[in-house]
């Protein structure tokens, strides 16, 4: 196991030498260079297979859309968010088929959750609360106008949404939610940690090149790849996907609209260039390598998170302060919020086993978000809107000013 290795990242992000063994300080070639694509092979094929990922993925984008279909029921979209293999949930065929779900996903990292079941219940009620309130309060009332303490439906420009009496929209809690509560929660917290990476003889099966049997890839080569999925797995070449960000309505989304921040231009590539020399690194078999790039892809993830916490309620502070508000705008804007900062229970601080906010910390901001008043989002303040951005922001290296712009 080749973990005390003296390495050098040069700033191009695709080599990576250590020259030394702090052992016996014996000369070694410990060089491990990341193609120019995430593409890796075995005797001329793939080793590369995040199929898991992709799937969930589609079924998120399935969930998304019925979340909007007001001929839906309770019982109907919980049976897309907890599908069963075989049960005709989506359109997709192949999807009907597929025994994953989002439900079984959804709080279950090795890291934060495997002996922590009483916040997973919490988490996973939390969403069901959110289904079906968008089913029993929001669509018997797709028709009417919203007001303060009646769902309802309210103006945003050309775009009409469908909030609650307190402002929420929940479709909107669910889909930002889950970018924490699935996508990073299992990318950062469960297949980059070095838990399942190196579980049972994976670190000695990955070093003999022992693959999973009828597969292609080792065991630790597919739970890497698997956190590559959640971030990119719908992209059109996800080989190379910085071409089309955006391509889901998750992670790659909101990669993409920070990425399009010029404060942050330049950390999809970050992303994308750790991935790959991570993955190239567990090839060469050096996984202190692979442990930084894990630390660098936790990081900027969770950075984005925080980044968009902080854009939307930043963006709804300034509709506020304007003579007339627009209140679909700001209800839209503070609904993603709302599920962005749900969302920051599941970040990683890198080199701990904490996120940036504990469910506790992120349970008192919500709290204070909607009790500016008896109704919630109708009655929230500007000055709170910034506080609890200051709050945020603190946090990461990043300002208020970066990310609310």
């Amino acid at each position: 196991m080749k973990r005390n290795l003296l390495s050098t990242l040069l700033l191009s992000g695709i080599l990576l030498t250590s020259c030394t063994n702090d052992d016996d300080n014996n000369p070694i070639d410990e060089q491990v260079n990341a193609p120019a694509n995430y593409t890796f092979e075995r005797d001329g094929s793939s080793t590369v297979d995040y199929n898991g990922q992709t799937t969930r993925l589609l079924m998120g984008e399935a969930l998304s859309g019925a979340l909007m279909d007001p001929t839906e029921t309770a019982t109907s979209l919980q049976a897309i968010y907890a599908h069963e293999a075989g049960t005709e949930n989506f359109e997709n065929t192949d999807l009907n088929f597929s025994d994953k779900n989002l439900k079984s996903k959804t709080a279950a990292s090795a890291d934060f959750f495997a002996s922590n079941t009483a916040d997973q219940f919490d988490i996973r009620a939390d969403f069901d609360g959110w289904i079906d309130a968008q089913a029993n309060e929001i669509f018997p009332r797709w028709n009417s106008a919203a007001a303060p303490g009646s769902a309802g439906q309210i103006a945003d420009g050309t775009s009409t949404r469908y909030v609650s009496g307190q402002g929420l929209e929940y479709n909107q809690l669910v889909i930002k939610g889950l970018i924490g509560a699935v996508m990073a929660d299992q990318a950062l917290n469960n297949y980059l940690s070095a838990s399942v990476l190196d579980e049972g003889e994976n670190i000695s099966e990955n070093e003999a090149g022992i693959t999973v049997a009828g597969k292609n890839y080792t065991t630790m080569e597919h739970k890497w790849d698997e956190a590559y999925g959640y971030v990119f797995g719908l992209n059109a070449d996800p080989a190379n996907p910085n071409n089309d960000l955006g391509a889901d309505s998750f992670l790659n989304k909101y990669l993409g609209r920070v990425e399009g921040d010029s404060d942050f231009a330049g950390i999809s590539n970050e992303i994308f260039e750790a991935f790959k020399l991570g993955r190239a690194a567990i090839v060469a078999g050096n996984y202190e390598v692979r442990d930084e790039q894990a630390a660098v892809i936790r990081e900027k993830i969770s950075e984005i998170i925080g980044i968009r916490s902080v854009y939307y309620l930043i963006q709804a502070k300034l509709l506020l302060e304007q003579p007339q508000p627009a209140y679909g705008t700001i209800f839209h804007d503070l609904s993603e919020a709302y599920g962005f900062i749900y969302s920051l229970q599941f970040t990683r601080k890198p080199g701990t086993m904490e996120p940036y906010f504990s469910r506790t910390e992120v349970r008192a901001i919500l709290d204070d978000l909607m009790d500016d008043g008896a109704n919630g989002l109708w009655n929230v303040q500007p000055q709170t809107l910034q506080n609890l951005a200051d709050t945020i922001a603190a946090r990461f290296d990043f300002t208020v000013t970066e990310a609310g712009s």
